[in-house]
């Protein structure tokens, strides 16, 4: 039981460095702190609409992953 919680919370920091560096990768929709630090400017070049899609499609699995690993961790803490 110890093994499996150390490799939950090995792979819940894992998740969650993955998941903050895939949002901040997002492109802004502008109006927000992305145009505040010229975020503006690289948003009219933009990025393909594939790109943008399959980076969407990584971060929702992403974000499953973390909170499948919470839901995990939880139920075995609880269960401990």
């Amino acid at each position: 039981m110890d093994a499996l919680r150390i490799i939950l919370q090995v792979l819940l920091v894992i998740t969650s460095g993955f998941l903050t560096l895939l949002i901040l990768l997002h492109k802004g929709k502008g109006g927000g702190l992305s145009d505040m630090f010229g975020g503006g400017v690289t948003a009219s070049a933009g990025s393909s609409g594939v790109a943008e899609r399959n980076l969407n499609r990584i971060t929702i699995s992403f974000a499953v992953v973390w909170a499948l690993v919470i839901v995990l961790l939880g139920l075995i803490q609880k269960v401990a």
